[in-house]
């Protein structure tokens, strides 16, 4: 019997590392979702893989979850959005001012929460967003604080708008790109943190960013910003992120691109769990979708909705690129 030749036999590893079929991919997405340690502890939520023309995976995980269609609060991921509409209003061109203040950090940093009546100029002249005023402390310096939105949206010329108002303003200027029925709403008129919508409505945003209909899809991670005051005390005062990883900022969202185990993805997590990304090479999206509000206000740790959505999407996200079910 004739035996194998060199040059087949070299081959044979090359075939076994043949990149994973589509059913695959879900799979172990799915797996991953439902089974790995860090999932569980965030489950109950709703996930979605997609590209620029498609979701391609996705289903609820856990006992009660959410729909794909199921409106929530997304905190902290309306801030992407914000990042987008200030990139549709400049027609892609944003002025210095601008990156300062999707960069947080403009210095306005006292602010702290909207009532539900409030315009976005009222609350920020309110005494408990300490009127209006600069923190010259924290300007020049990355410092996660919604007075950043808060405040450009005034010198936008949003400041009378409460929240329908802002919600048309912001839906306006995107509509070009997803549709006059895309749908989105905020429960108070602030730019970084008061969005309601669904993963569906999110995951068009997403794929408008992917396949260059929205001006911010090409400047994702432009100009990045160092986050974490461990690493640069005196570029950054304050991130949410823990502070055993160390991402970046860009224009309105993270890059997670911690030496240790970022991948570069590009999210904007939201505090009660709704955390979307795109894959660093910018062909996906993903979502993990749920309104957690238990352990919001505790300390720094895996017990935030907002970390616990980051380690299961991580997996997840890690899952479809292999083929491989994360435990």
């Amino acid at each position: 019997m004739r035996r194998p030749t060199l040059a087949l036999l070299t081959a044979l590893p090359l075939l076994a590392q043949a990149d994973p079929s589509p059913l695959q991919r879900a799979t172990a997405a799915r797996l991953t979702a439902e089974k790995s340690a860090a999932c569980v502890a965030a489950q109950p939520f709703y996930w979605e893989i997609g590209n620029a023309t498609q979701p391609l995976a996705g289903g609820k995980a856990g006992e009660g979850g959410p729909e794909r269609r199921t409106e929530m609060a997304i905190a902290s991921a309306s801030k992407w959005l914000y990042g987008a509409f200030v990139a549709e209003r400049r027609q892609g061109q944003l002025t210095a001012e601008d990156v300062k203040f999707l960069h947080f950090q403009s210095g306005y940093t006292y602010y702290h929460v909207c009532r539900r009546d409030q315009s976005v100029a009222a609350c920020q002249d309110s005494l408990i967003n300490g009127r209006g005023r600069k923190n010259p402390a924290t300007e020049n310096r990355f410092d996660y604080n919604g007075g950043h939105m808060q405040q450009h949206a005034v010198l936008m010329g949003l400041g009378s708008l409460g929240p329908d108002g802002l919600a048309l303003a912001v839906k306006q200027a995107l509509a070009p790109a997803l549709g006059d029925d895309w749908r989105l709403s905020y429960s108070q008129a602030m730019p970084a943190g008061g969005g309601v919508t669904s993963a569906a409505e999110y995951s068009r945003f997403l794929r408008g960013l992917l396949d260059g209909r929205l001006q911010l899809g090409r400047l994702l991670g432009s100009q990045a910003v160092c986050t974490n005051p461990q690493v640069c005390p005196n570029e950054a005062v304050k991130t949410p992120i823990p502070g055993n990883e160390s991402w970046h900022y860009s224009l309105g969202h993270w890059v997670e691109d911690d030496p240790q185990v970022g991948d570069g993805a590009f999210s904007s997590p939201g505090a009660f769990g709704f955390y979307p990304w795109i894959s660093a090479d910018r062909r996906l999206y993903g979502i993990v979708a749920r309104e957690q509000r238990n352990g919001v206000l505790g300390g720094d740790g895996q017990e935030k909705p907002a970390v616990a959505s980051v380690d299961c999407g991580r997996e997840i996200r890690a899952a479809w690129m292999d083929g491989e079910p994360r435990r």
